[in-house]
This record gives C-alpha cells, sequence and structure tokens, in this order.
C-alpha cells in the first residue's frame, strides 16, 4: 500500500536535521544504515520479516509534493533547503531478505545506501512500514501453526489502529492467513475477501428464520449464517439447517454456520452433531470472538469441530506486544565505519556494511544458526556471541546462504513486485525449514546469531576508541 504522502510522513528531527546537513553540504555524502530488530514478539522464536514491497513501492514514487513544500515553508525552513527538497527523490540502494523470510534479533535484515540526507529522511516511513507488518505476519504465522488445515480469516479492520488495519490485512496473509474480511485490503492487494452475517442483520429482521432465507437468496454462493443472536442450539442452528436443506433443493449448499460466543467448542460439537444428523455434512463450522494463537491451540487440543477461524482484535493490533523493536541504525559515512556505544554492549551497533550468512543442516533444513560478516567475508566456520563475546560457535563444514540481497538500485526495483500470495508461498516454505524446537510457544529454542572475528575486531577497536580517545591504540 503505497503511501500518498511521502515526504512529510516522517519525524520532525529528520526534516530538520536534514536542513543542517544542506547547509554544511553534507547532504551529498554517502550513508550506510541498517534495519535490525533487538527482542521477538510474543516470546517467540523467529519473527516473518514482511513489509518490504510496500515500501519498495512507495521509495520509487518518494517525493515532497508542493503542499508540503508549502507547509515546510510555514514552519520556517529555509528556502533553498526547500527548493532542494522539491525535486528530491530516493536514489539509493536497497539489499534487503526476501519478504516472508524468517529473521532474528540482532542480524541486519534490511540494508540501505544513499545519501544521507535521502537515508535520513525515509528512516521513518521504513521503520513504520517494517516494523509494523513483520508484527502482525508473526502473529498470524503462530496462529497458522496452531490451526492445522483449518481455514483463517483476519477480521481485525474495526479494531485496529485507524487505517493500519489494511496493511495489516495484507501482513495477516503473509503469515498463513488464506482471506481477510477487509474489502479494501482485498481489493489493494489481491486478496480473497470473506464475510458472514452480522447480529444486526438478525434483529432487524425480527424473525431468524426470515433473516437466513433473505440472506440465503441475496448470497447463495456464499451462504454463512450466525447463528447465536437468540439461542444457538434451540433456534441458530435449528433453523440454519432448514434453510440448508431449502437451499439443497433448489441445488444449492449451504456453505457454513458461524460461532461467536460461548463455549465454542461445546457449541461446535453440539452443532457438527444436529448438522450431520439432518444430512448437512458438508456445512463448515466457523468460530469467531477474541480468538488468538491460544484459543484456537486450545480448541484444536480439545478436538472442537471448527473449520474456519476468523481472527481480529488480537491479530490486526498485534497483542500483546503491540510493536516490534526495529531500529534503524548508521553503519558507514562516507566510506568509514561508524558506530553507537553503550554502556550495554547489546545496544552497541555493529559497524560497517555486512551480509548475514544462515547455515543449512545436511537434510536441507535450517541448521539454528546466522552469521554477521563483514561485506565481502566468506561464511566463517567460528562465530563469536555478538552480547557475551567470551562464547563462540564453532560450525562444521555446513553449506550457507546470503540473507541481504538488492532489491533496489539507484531506487529502482531490481524485480518485478511480488504478489502477497507469492510472498505467503515464500514464508510458509520458511518457516518449513525451522526445527520444531524454534516453533514451540512455551521456550522456543534460542536461534543463534554470532558475529566474525573480523567484525567483532572491528567494533572493539572502534568501541575501545569511542570509550577512550586518549588511547586510541
Amino acid at each position: 500500500m503505497r503511501i500518498d504522502t511521502t515526504g512529510t510522513y516522517t519525524d520532525l528531527y529528520q526534516i530538520a536535521m536534514g536542513q543542517s546537513l544542506f547547509r554544511d553540504g553534507q547532504h551529498r555524502r554517502r550513508a550506510v544504515f541498517d534495519y535490525f530488530f533487538r527482542r521477538i514478539p510474543f516470546e517467540g522464536g523467529y519473527v516473518v520479516f514482511a513489509g518490504l514491497e510496500d515500501l519498495l513501492d512507495t521509495l520509487e514514487s518518494w517525493r515532497f509534493t508542493e503542499e508540503e513544500i508549502e507547509y515546510l515553508e510555514s514552519h520556517g525552513f529555509e528556502r533553498d533547503y526547500l527548493e532542494h527538497l522539491r525535486t528530491l527523490r530516493f536514489t539509493g540502494n536497497l539489499l534487503a531478505a526476501r519478504e516472508g523470510e524468517v529473521v532474528f534479533p540482532a542480524e541486519p535484515i534490511l540494508r540501505v545506501e544513499a545519501d544521507v540526507l535521502e537515508a535520513q529522511l525515509i528512516e521513518t516511513l521504513l521503520l513504520n512500514t517494517l516494523n509494523f507488518q513483520s508484527l502482525i505476519a508473526t502473529k498470524a504465522a503462530r496462529i497458522r501453526e496452531v490451526a492445522g488445515d483449518a481455514i483463517l480469516s483476519e477480521f481485525g479492520l474495526r479494531r485496529a489502529q485507524g487505517p493500519a488495519g489494511v496493511p495489516a490485512a495484507r501482513a495477516a496473509v503473509i503469515g498463513g492467513f488464506d482471506s481477510t474480511s477487509n474489502v479494501y485490503a482485498a481489493q489493494r492487494y489481491g486478496l480473497r475477501a470473506e464475510g458472514t452475517m452480522a447480529h444486526a442483520f438478525i434483529q432487524w429482521h425480527g424473525d431468524e428464520l426470515a433473516a437466513f432465507r433473505a440472506f440465503a437468496q441475496a448470497r447463495p454462493d456464499n451462504t454463512v449464517l450466525l447463528v447465536d443472536t437468540y439461542s444457538t442450539l434451540e433456534s441458530g442452528v435449528p433453523n440454519a439447517i432448514t434453510v440448508g436443506r431449502e437451499m439443497a433443493a433448489r441445488g444449492q449448499r449451504l456453505r457454513a454456520i458461524r460461532l461467536d460466543s460461548g463455549d465454542l467448542a461445546f457449541f461446535a460439537r453440539r452443532a457438527r452433531v444436529l448438522l450431520d444428523e439432518a444430512g448437512l455434512h458438508e456445512v463448515k463450522i466457523a468460530a469467531s470472538n477474541q480468538l488468538d494463537e491460544y484459543v484456537v491451540r486450545s480448541l484444536r487440543q480439545q478436538g472442537a469441530p471448527i473449520d474456519i477461524f476468523g481472527v481480529g482484535t488480537s491479530l490486526a493490533t498485534g497483542q500483546p506486544d503491540a510493536a516490534l523493536d526495529g531500529v534503524y541504525k548508521l553503519a558507514a559515512a562516507h566510506g568509514e565505519p561508524r558506530i553507537k556505544v553503550s554502556e550495554s554492549l547489546a545496544k552497541t551497533t555493529l559497524p560497517g556494511p555486512k551480509q548475514v550468512h544462515r547455515f543449512l543442516a545436511p537434510d536441507g533444513g535450517f541448521h539454528g544458526v546466522d552469521g554477521v560478516v563483514l561485506e565481502g567475508e566468506s561464511p566463517p566456520r567460528a562465530l563469536i556471541h555478538p552480547f557475551e563475546p567470551h562464547k563462540t560457535t564453532r560450525l562444521p563444514e555446513l553449506a550457507s546462504e546470503p540473507l541481504l540481497m538488492p532489491v533496489l538500485h539507484e531506487g529502482r526495483r531490481l524485480h518485478a513486485p511480488r504478489s502477497v500470495m507469492e510472498i505467503r508461498a515464500h514464508a510458509s516454505a520458511r518457516r518449513a525449514l525451522l526445527p520444531p524446537e524454534y516453533r514451540r510457544f512455551e521456550n522456543p529454542h534460542v536461534w543463534k546469531v554470532g558475529l566474525s572475528h573480523a567484525l567483532h575486531g572491528l567494533r572493539e577497536d572502534l568501541r575501545r576508541a569511542r570509550l577512550h580517545p586518549e588511547n586510541p591504540a
């Protein structure tokens, strides 16, 4: 979903710092920035990288409009700087993991190489796009993990934080959902739109059976009846059975009933018995109402005969975490490595342009180790823990693959846009390569991310130089 207003889709301090760089003649000097995150949400074992194609769409059309230039002028920005912004376009390069990849803390997922002004002005846009969609895709993948072969539909637009419900639907499908109730997102991204009916529709008619009949007449090819407006087992399911038989007599088929309250496992079992006794074996049972991965897992463990799950609030808002802590840090300035130093080694950044190598097990799955190296380094055979340098992981002779690949060159895409369904298939294939101990909910294994000796040494040299400038040696 390309953001129409692009230049000012940022924080004020980005534009203010840009004016300083422009005044000092620094704005065209080259910079390298890394995007990465520090903590996996939901106490999980991995993150699904999402939002890249939307970001590329936006960067190809990135600009300041005339209205934005006028607005910035009213806030005191200098005229010559604004004239420069008027014609500014993003002309940098991006290297990134493929969208849908499973990624881990402390490793670069995306690298920006651009003039420093351009790289700085797109920071907030980049973080806003990638952090949110990666969070939602990860939540969706967790639900898919426990849903088995059930159909999953995203229902979150009405509870989402405003327009964020649109990219949330996209990210949910990347994470493994099959459809969305969000018609706008379905149209924009080529997704499957799904919907049932509301309690108000039944209340409006005053009579549940009349409401069911009217809906079946209007939507004979996709009739899903909500059965809990009055009494699920006393009226809702029996009336749905009546309409299902009437539809069958017309050569049509009732697709499903939906449960939206109460003990879903209990009502699903009782409804399944009633439907089967009526000969409506093909009618599916859908369930909604405050579902998340734990509720879905519980329902599956109880053997609840639920075929379709509609998940809304917890998915579209990324509960309970609500945000991915992705950051964007300077790694090099005009060809020289840069570092942010902190008292905590976990907050000290990794300098220089880098690559990430993923090691593969002999069976073709993932070995559980990624190595972060300086650009141009071969895959290492020993890795140093990024925050506890006394720990070293030695690797056998394993195949590996680089994660960061060029996706944008001089502001233009290097490949045709990938559809959401293509990305979904890639995400599913990559998750399947994860050993099961990384996919479980309780105490998942911690994926090892290590540094090459060269990268570790460079960081230590720069860190000592910053902490002890009087003794650079």
